[in-house]
C-alpha cells in the first residue's frame, strides 16, 4: 500500500537525519534558501524529515490510521487511478500547506521547518470529507467525536494559532494542508459534497 511506503521512506530518511544535522539542514523547509538559492526540491523534502522521534511517531500514526482508509475510499471512487489521485492528495498537500509560509517567510532567515504534518492534514480532511461521521477518538477525551465536528475545531485551532504564531508549530501548514485536503477530494468528485452536507443534516436531525 502506499501509505506504508510513505511511512517507511519517512521514517528512514528522518532517522538518518536525526543523527546527520548536515542532512537535516539540506532537507528542512527553508524559504530564504528556496528564494535567494533556487532549492525549491526543499518544498517537497521537508515532509521527509522530522524534529525527533516524538514528531514522527505521531505524523506517521496518523497516517497509518487516516492513510490507510483513504486510500481504499479512493479505489472505491475513482477505480484504477485512486493510487495515482492519492499520491497526489499526499504530495499536493506538502507543496500546498508550505506555499503561504513561503510567502510569509522567504526573506526571514531564521525561518525553518520540517514535517510531513500538512500532508498528514490533507489526509485526514479528505477522509473528513468522505465519512464525516466516522468517530474520532483522544486519548484525554473517553468518547468519539464525529469526524466534522473534529475537522471544524482543528481549523479553528490551527487558525487562531497561526495567527497567534508563538510556539513554533507549523500551524500554517496544518490549517492549509486540511483545506487542501478537503477541497481537492471534492473536485475529484463534486458529489461528495451533497453526501457530506445530507450526513450532517440527518445527523443533526435537521428537516
Amino acid at each position: 500500500m502506499i501509505t506504508f511506503l510513505i511511512i517507511a521512506v519517512t521514517a528512514i530518511i528522518s532517522i538518518l537525519a536525526f543523527y546527520n544535522k548536515e542532512l537535516q539542514g539540506r532537507l528542512l523547509f527553508s524559504p530564504i534558501m528556496i528564494s535567494e538559492h533556487r532549492q525549491g526540491y526543499r518544498f517537497i523534502t521537508h515532509a521527509f524529515v522530522h524534529a525527533d522521534w516524538m514528531h514522527l511517531a505521531v505524523n506517521m500514526f496518523v497516517l497509518l490510521s487516516f492513510g490507510s482508509a483513504v486510500e481504499v475510499y479512493y479505489a472505491d471512487l475513482f477505480g484504477s487511478k485512486g493510487w495515482y489521485f492519492y499520491i497526489l492528495l499526499y504530495f499536493g498537500g506538502i507543496l500546498l500547506s508550505s506555499t503561504p509560509s513561503y510567502a510569509k517567510h522567504k526573506s526571514n532567515k531564521f525561518y525553518h521547518a520540517v514535517g510531513a504534518s500538512g500532508a498528514v492534514s490533507a489526509v485526514v480532511f479528505a477522509s473528513i470529507l468522505i465519512s464525516p461521521l466516522t468517530g474520532i477518538r483522544f486519548i484525554f477525551i473517553p468518547f468519539d467525536i464525529p469526524a466534522f465536528i473534529f475537522g471544524g475545531l482543528y481549523l479553528i485551532f490551527s487558525a487562531y494559532m497561526a495567527k497567534k504564531g508563538n510556539d513554533n508549530i507549523g500551524h500554517d501548514a496544518h490549517f492549509w494542508g486540511a483545506v487542501f485536503g478537503f477541497v481537492f477530494t471534492l473536485i475529484l468528485k463534486p458529489s461528495l459534497g451533497s453526501l457530506f452536507i445530507e450526513q450532517i443534516v440527518a445527523f443533526a436531525g435537521i428537516g
